[in-house]
């Protein structure tokens, strides 16, 4: 299949980066009944990464996909790593106490190290750049950006945050748009999709049976796992559901508390080298609830990312809704040429922390990132490989946190998402 004529079933839009990254491997569908020792469900990070670290250790590992790798969410993302969890380390500090909430940024420290570790050791490319700026989009959230870096420097011994004035963080993005905030050089942003094919590839390499086009029916414990597909069922000692966003109810407890929302990005053509947009070419998330997100590609492209529609799941015109929130933060850029504008389904938790639990004996799933996935979905896919294989029990960190339901049951979740989603996007504007 060219994958020059590929478009994704499931997600609106050809992305920029499946045309910045050549043509996609691809990976044959299931065909008959076979057996290893996990199986593993969804090939986006988490659950690449889980099959990577259970076949470097010798574990016979088949991983299957209901469509193409970078397909979902890990291959359209905006590609901002970011520090420490989703929610931030003041935040979980009063929820769970420090001990915890240490411990969760030194996760998230570790999971920055493996996901470089990974590429180097198998050797591929993936764009990285460095820093990310967090800039507040009202003067009142400025006290609370200091407070935040005073914290991670002298509590969590982080030095490489600092807090911009409004006049410096004006100079690092090329715009007078925003009030002050924060400028983390620990951190950077990436080319998901490629990535993601250097994972792939890994994995494979390590020995994983990697399988695309195969959706699993149903998920069954009897002595061991059996996952049904169309054109046969695996079976395994243990599995991973590593879904995210597009569990499609396969398991009740993901559709209550892990909920797919749509965000949608566009491509610029390459900007002139001279304009004064994000210099530095950092990345960008600002303090809307309903977040802004932006960065420039290697090639001077501006990526801008957002959500503005909430009546529906998909805008009519995704170029004009991310056109509009360009020229309200860059006016010069009007009338700049868009080459790709796309969507996908993130996914979210009520916490806004993932939910990682195991829901049987040896049957563990995983998802809800809630926009911090690109380093925590990898670093969960190896943290429960090596919970899998003995080696740590460290996922109990994530494991151990509480994930409530989402009210309003399967019949009024989704209207009582998209009326949660118009009124924080309402109060960000006031």
């Amino acid at each position: 299949m060219s994958d020059q004529l590929y478009q994704s079933p499931i997600s609106p839009g050809r992305s920029w980066y499946e045309d910045s990254c050549g043509e996609r491997p691809t990976y044959p569908a299931l065909d008959g009944d076979t057996s290893c020792d996990a199986v593993v469900v969804g090939g986006g990070f988490c659950g690449l990464s889980a099959a990577l670290h259970l076949a470097e250790a010798g574990t016979k590992v088949v991983l299957i996909d209901a469509h193409r790798f970078g397909d979902g969410a890990s291959g359209r993302n905006g590609g901002q790593m970011g520090s420490g969890q989703r929610a931030g380390a003041i935040e979980l500090e009063k929820e769970l106490g420090f001990e915890r909430s240490k411990a969760l940024w030194d996760m998230a420290e570790d999971a920055k190290t493996s996901l470089h570790n990974i590429a180097s050791r198998y050797g591929f490319d993936f764009d990285y750049q460095l820093g990310q700026l967090t800039p507040m989009h009202k003067k009142s959230f400025e006290a609370e950006a200091r407070e935040e870096v005073e914290v991670l420097s002298h509590r969590y011994g982080y030095k490489k945050i600092e807090y911009l004035d409004k006049d410096k963080m004006s100079s690092a993005l090329g715009s007078e748009h925003y009030f002050g905030g924060t400028r983390d050089t620990g951190t950077g942003h990436i080319h998901p999709m490629k990535y993601l094919i250097g994972l792939a590839a890994a994995a494979a390499k390590a020995g994983a049976v990697l399988h695309e086009n195969t959706a699993a029916f149903s998920t069954e414990r009897n002595g061991k796992i059996f996952v049904k597909t169309a054109r046969g069922t695996i079976t395994a000692d243990r599995c991973v559901l590593a879904l995210n966003g597009h569990h499609n109810d396969l398991r009740p407890e993901l559709a209550s508390r892990v909920l797919p929302i749509q965000s949608f990005i566009g491509a610029t053509a390459p900007l002139d080298h001279n304009t004064p947009v994000l210099p530095n070419h950092e990345a960008v998330d600002d303090s809307r609830f309903v977040v802004r997100y932006f960065r420039k590609s290697k090639d001077n492209r501006l990526l801008f990312g957002g959500r503005e529609a909430y009546g529906k799941s998909t805008p009519g015109d995704i170029e004009r809704a991310i056109r509009k929130q360009i020229t309200e933060i860059y006016p010069d850029l009007s009338d700049v040429e868009m080459t790709h504008a796309w969507g996908g389904n993130v996914a979210i938790t009520m916490p806004r922390m993932p939910y990682v639990r195991e829901l049987e004996t040896g049957l563990w799933t995983a998802g809800g990132f809630s926009g911090h996935g690109v380093m925590l979905s990898n670093y969960t896919g190896r943290m429960i490989a090596e919970q899998f294989l003995g080696k740590s029990d460290q996922i109990k960190l994530l494991k151990d946190l509480k994930t409530p339901q989402f009210p309003g049951g399967s019949l009024f979740r989704n209207p009582l998402k998209l009326l949660a989603l118009t009124w924080y996007a309402m109060l960000d504007r006031i």
